[in-house]
C-alpha cells in the first residue's frame, strides 16, 4: 500500500513513479516533472516501496521550475563541453527566475559564443536523451573526474562525507549531482542565455576568476517571452543608469567602492523621504534620537555581535582602546533605555533614528544603491513589556502598510526562524516566534516562512516588497529580541514592585533609505510622483516677453514651497519640452502670450496630457492636495 497524492494503491513493487502515473493517468504523466516521496524530491525513474507517501509535481509551481533550471543548467553545461574541449566545469545551480554554471576555460566568452551555444543546447535537447541517475562510491567518482581532468569536481568530492554519491548522465555528458532533474533533455524547450560575469571560485578573490553564464528557463513560450520582457524592461529602469542620467547619485571608485555620494536631485529626493518619515514617526509615538557612529568593541562583544558579526564590521583604534564602527543602531537605543530608571507606566519606549551604518559588504555584491557599504536606516527599536508584545508588532505593522500604499507598493510577509548561529535559549526563541506568528494571524495576513534565517538574537518577519514590473524586494522587518535587553542587564519596575526585563522590537520599515530610493527609481523608472519629484515644476517661456510673467508665477510656487525652475533660454519650445520630459519633471507650465494676457497657466503633464488655461489659484490647490496627501492617484502620469 502506498499514497499517490492523497490516494491509496495497492503495488507489488519495482516501478518507477513514472511508470505508476503512467498506468492510472497517461495525460498526467506526461506533465509529470519529479516527485517528493516522503517529502523529499525525487526523480520520476526512483523506485517505488511499500508504504511510501507520494506527491507528484507537475510543471506548475517552484519546486518544477527549479528541476527545470538545474537541468537546463546540465544542458548548457554539455553544450559547451562539445564547444570548447579545454573547459572545466565547477558549479550550476539553478538561482531564482534561472541558473548559472561557471567554468574554467582559456578566453572570456563572448556574445556570439552565448549563440553557438545555445544553438547546441537547442540540437541536445532535440536529441531527446535521457537523464539517468548513478549512484556509485565516492572514490569511484574521484576516479572518474581525475581522469576528465576536472579538478573542480575533484575537489567538491574531496570535502564529502559521504560514502556513496550521484552522478548525472545524458549522452556523453556526466556531472556530479545531487539531484532530482528532469527525465530527458527533450523536457527542456524554452530557454535564454542572458549574460557572461567573472566569478571566483567559492567566491574568494583568491582563488582563479571563471567564466559564469547565466540563463533562465521555463516550461512554455509565453513564459519565456514575458520574462525576456521583464528583463529588457528592468534594464531601461536600472536605477545606475536613471542615477546617472536624473543627476541623483554618483558612486565613484576614487572615493571608494559601495560609498554612494547624493547629487543635488537625489538628495532633496532622500529629504523628501526622510522628512515624511520623521512626520509620520512622531504622529505614531516615537521618539526621535541619535547615536554615534562609532562605539567601544567591548559593547560590540557584549552584544555578541563581535561574534557573530564581525566579519561585517569595520574596527579602529583611539586612544589604545579597539572601537567597532556600528553596522546597526541598536546598541545606542539599548543606552538611552539603560540610562534611567523605566516604570512599567513608561512603556512602550519608542526610539527612532534615521542612522547612517557600515558594513563590510564583499566588493562582489555591490550593486549601485541597493547593495553598499554606507547607508542610511530609518531604524526604531521599541521596549515593551511581555503583554504589549502583541499589540506593538500589530502596530508595526499597520504603520508598514500605511506607508507602502503611499509608495504605492503591493508586499507580502515571511518569517524567518532561529538560524543555526545565534544566541538565547529555546523557551525564548519559541516565544518570540510565536508572537510574531500570532500578530500576522491576527491581522488575517498571508506569510511563508524562511526556515533559519532570522537575526542571531530574534526572529523577523521580513517584507519583500513588489515594484511595477513583478519583481521583490527585501526592505522592511520586524525582529522580536528577548536576548539583547538580558544581556545588557535591562529591567524596568513592573506593577508587582519588581524588575523584569523588556521585550524589544527592533523594525524598519523602507530599511535602508540608500536600497529604497534604488528600488524606488526603478519602481517608477525616475518618474516619480509630483509629492517625491526633486523637480516638481518648470516654467518654460516660448519668448521673452513672458519672462516677467513667468517669474512671478516661480516666486509664488515657491513660497508655496514647490519646487521649481524657470527655463527661459533661448530655444525653441519644443526643444525644452523634449528635455523637461528626459529629466521626468511631472508637470510643465507652458507660458505664452495668452496665459500672460488671461492670468492663467497651461499646463502639459509629463505623459504628454494637457490642462489648458487653468486658474493658477485652481491648479496651485491641486498641487497641495498632491503634495499633502501624497496622491498617486489624481494627474497621475502614465
Amino acid at each position: 500500500m502506498l499514497l499517490i497524492d492523497g490516494k491509496e494503491f495497492n503495488i507489488e513493487g519495482g516501478d518507477t513513479i513514472y511508470e505508476l502515473v503512467r498506468n492510472f493517468d497517461p495525460a498526467s504523466a506526461r506533465k509529470l516533472t519529479v516527485a517528493k516521496v516522503n517529502d523529499k524530491l525525487v526523480d520520476v525513474k526512483s523506485i517505488v516501496k511499500n508504504n511510501d507517501r507520494i506527491n507528484l509535481v507537475f510543471e506548475k509551481g517552484s519546486d518544477a521550475l527549479e528541476v527545470l533550471r538545474h537541468s537546463t543548467s546540465h544542458l548548457m553545461a554539455q553544450a559547451v563541453k562539445h564547444l570548447f574541449k579545454d573547459v572545466k566545469l565547477a558549479i550550476g545551480p539553478a538561482i531564482e527566475d534561472g541558473f548559472y554554471y561557471d567554468f574554467e576555460v582559456s578566453r572570456p566568452f563572448n556574445g556570439e559564443d552565448l549563440e553557438k551555444i545555445e544553438k547546441e543546447m537547442k540540437k541536445i535537447a532535440g536529441e531527446n536523451l535521457g537523464i539517468i541517475r548513478n549512484e556509485l562510491s565516492r572514490e569511484e567518482a574521484i576516479n572518474i573526474f581525475d581522469k576528465k581532468g576536472e579538478l573542480y569536481k575533484k575537489e567538491i568530492l574531496s570535502e564529502i562525507e559521504d560514502e556513496y554519491v550521484s552522478i548525472y548522465e545524458q549522452g556523453d555528458f556526466a556531472d556530479l549531482c545531487r539531484g532530482p532533474h528532469l527525465s530527458s533533455t527533450g523536457k527542456i524547450r524554452y530557454f535564454k542565455l542572458l549574460s557572461v560575469a567573472g566569478a571566483y571560485w567559492r567566491g574568494n578573490s583568491n582563488n582563479k576568476m571563471l567564466q559564469r553564464i547565466y540563463g533562465t528557463a521555463w516550461f512554455n513560450k509565453k513564459d519565456l517571452i514575458d520574462y525576456i520582457k521583464r528583463i529588457e524592461e528592468a534594464k531601461k529602469r536600472d536605477h545606475r543608469k536613471l542615477g546617472k542620467e536624473l543627476k541623483l547619485f554618483l558612486v565613484e571608485e576614487e572615493v571608494g567602492a559601495g560609498l554612494p555620494i547624493y547629487l543635488p536631485n537625489g538628495g532633496i529626493l532622500r529629504a523628501n523621504i526622510e522628512e515624511y518619515e520623521r512626520k509620520e514617526h512622531l504622529i505614531r509615538g516615537y521618539d526621535i534620537v541619535y547615536g554615534p557612529s562609532i562605539l567601544k568593541q567591548s559593547l560590540w562583544e557584549k552584544s555578541g555581535h563581535y561574534d557573530n558579526y564581525r566579519d561585517f564590521m569595520y574596527f579602529t583604534e583611539i586612544d589604545n582602546s579597539s572601537y567597532g564602527i556600528k553596522p546597526m543602531n541598536c546598541l545606542s537605543h539599548i543606552m538611552i533605555f539603560k540610562s534611567e530608571l523605566r516604570s512599567y507606566r513608561d512603556l512602550p519606549q519608542r526610539y527612532f533614528e534615521l542612522g547612517t551604518v557600515h558594513r563590510h559588504e564583499k566588493s562582489g555584491v555591490l550593486h549601485g544603491l541597493l547593495r553598499v557599504r554606507a547607508f542610511t536606516q530609518d531604524d526604531a527599536h521599541i521596549f515593551c513589556t511581555r503583554e504589549q508584545l502583541n499589540n506593538e508588532i500589530i502596530s508595526i505593522i499597520d504603520f508598514l502598510e500605511d506607508m507602502m500604499k503611499v509608495f504605492g507598493f503591493t508586499f507580502r510577509f515571511e518569517i524567518s526562524t532561529r538560524p543555526e548561529k545565534s544566541i538565547g535559549s529555546y523557551e525564548i526563541w519559541e516565544y518570540s516566534e510565536s508572537a510574531l506568528f500570532k500578530a500576522l494571524k491576527e491581522k488575517g495576513l498571508e506569510f511563508s516562512v524562511n526556515e533559519g534565517d532570522g537575526a542571531f538574537y530574534g526572529p523577523k518577519i521580513d517584507v519583500k516588497l513588489r515594484d511595477a514590473i513583478g519583481r521583490e524586494w527585501q526592505c522592511g522587518t520586524i525582529q522580536c529580541d528577548f536576548n539583547l535587553p538580558e544581556r545588557f542587564g535591562l529591567n524596568y519596575i513592573g506593577e508587582d514592585g519588581q524588575k523584569h526585563t523588556p521585550v524589544m522590537l527592533h523594525r524598519v520599515l523602507l530599511g535602508s533609505i540608500d536600497r529604497f530610493i534604488g528600488v524606488l527609481i526603478e519602481h517608477f523608472a525616475g518618474a516619480f510622483p509630483f509629492w517625491l519629484a526633486p523637480t516638481q515644476v518648470i516654467l518654460i517661456t516660448i519668448t521673452d516677453d513672458q519672462e516677467p510673467y513667468a517669474r512671478k508665477i516661480e516666486s509664488d510656487l515657491k513660497i508655496k514651497g514647490f519646487r521649481v525652475k524657470l527655463d527661459a533660454r533661448k530655444e525653441k519650445m519644443g526643444f525644452k519640452i523634449r528635455e523637461a520630459q528626459k529629466n521626468k519633471i511631472p508637470h510643465m507650465i507652458i507660458i505664452g502670450s495668452e496665459e500672460v494676457a488671461d492670468n492663467k497657466v497651461s499646463v502639459r503633464l509629463r505623459s504628454g496630457e494637457n490642462k489648458n488655461a487653468l486658474d493658477f489659484l485652481y491648479y496651485i490647490s491641486v498641487l497641495d492636495w498632491l503634495v499633502e496627501f501624497k496622491s498617486l492617484l489624481l494627474w497621475r502620469d502614465k
